[in-house]
């Protein structure tokens, strides 16, 4: 639990802590102050006719150490202009009525996939997000498993720290390995992109306890919405694999890589992903039956819709103790959004 003793931050005594889920996260922020032992925050949402709306704090926040957690991809009737913009007049309200320091937990960025110019004349999406979050006046952005890590840290000039899930999904997969006894694992990026991802989340592995595993990548070309690849490097024939990406949108890229193991003989197929920002479409996709089981976050919201769908064949991995543990970090020590996390 966090105590309320006051800590000092850029030379302002900091009397207690605040933390605000606006409503579109709030099944997140409850269960990250239950898992935190701390209180999420009332406010107040309201919509207006014309498309306009009010959010405002219903308790002071004048001196205190805030922490505003708002998911900024489209859920449900709002876009992610909508929810970036409610973030964004929330932490501006917090500042204006004298909050001492505001953190902004944003578990998924908009725009963070538009982070280069592939035709000429393109805007950098994440870049404009990055500058109009500065501008409401936070301390701190904190992400988690972001697009491109290199992006995100160059988009913010204030202090921003990019969360992994990558030893939350070490755990699940050990506990799968030892349900199934057995140790032959591959870890597949569905595209190069993700080479990185997929390697470090075997050195996890390895930390975890289990042997190292292989590494399998599958080849993709995307050009003007058409994908294409044949390529296909690693070994996975009677292998439990774990196909690994940040996000699942449309569900093309995974199923993809899936008939792609499947046709060179894996033993099980696994897919793990930190945002599911899924649509219908993309949900009965992940329902294929070469797909064993599938691991999502509750990154992006709750995705319910693909546990109803998949039953036993789904596990959610909780981002809330993860979240939990870096508001009580922060809130701690001063200094801690700009200590990089391994």
């Amino acid at each position: 639990m966090i105590a309320d003793n006051a800590a000092r931050g850029g030379g302002r005594i900091i009397q207690a802590m605040r933390f605000f889920a606006l409503n579109s996260s709030r099944p997140l922020g409850e269960a990250i102050a239950r898992v935190g032992g701390f209180p999420l925050d009332p406010i107040e949402e309201r919509d207006f006719t014309g498309g306009e709306h009010k959010t405002r704090p219903l308790v002071p926040v004048r001196g205190h150490d805030v922490f505003v957690l708002s998911g900024t991809h489209a859920e449900g009737p709002l876009s992610a202009n909508d929810r970036l913009l409610r973030l964004m007049f929330f932490l501006a309200t917090c500042r204006d009525h004298g909050a001492a320091r505001i953190t902004a937990l944003v578990p998924s960025l908009a725009y963070a996939r538009k982070d280069r110019r592939t035709q000429p004349h393109d805007p950098l999406g994440s870049r404009y997000v990055a500058q109009a979050l500065e501008a409401m006046g936070p301390d701190a952005v904190v992400t988690i498993d972001s697009h491109n890590l290199q992006a995100f840290e160059n988009a913010f000039r204030i202090p921003a720290l990019n969360l992994h899930i990558r030893d939350l999904v070490a755990a699940a997969i050990r506990s799968r390995c030892e349900a199934q006894d057995r140790q032959d694992i591959v870890i597949v990026s569905p595209d190069a992109g993700g080479i990185k991802r997929a390697q470090l989340l075997r050195e996890a592995c390895v930390e975890a306890g289990l042997p190292e595993a292989g590494l399998a990548i599958v080849e993709k070309r995307r050009v003007q919405d058409v994908v294409s690849g044949t390529l296909f490097a690693g070994e996975v024939r009677d292998r439990a694999v774990w196909i690994l990406d940040d996000m699942i949108v449309g569900g093309g890229t995974m199923l993809r890589a899936a008939h792609a193991c499947a046709e060179r003989g894996a033993a099980e197929i696994n897919l793990v992903a930190t945002h599911a920002m899924m649509d219908k479409t993309a949900i009965q996709r992940l329902a294929d039956p070469l797909i064993t089981r599938v691991y999502l976050s509750d990154a992006s919201g709750m995705p319910g819709a693909a546990a109803a769908l998949l039953g036993s064949r789904f596990e959610l991995i909780s981002v809330a103790g993860l979240l939990a543990e870096t508001i009580e970090r922060f809130h701690r020590d001063p200094e801690a959004p700009r200590t990089p996390i391994g």
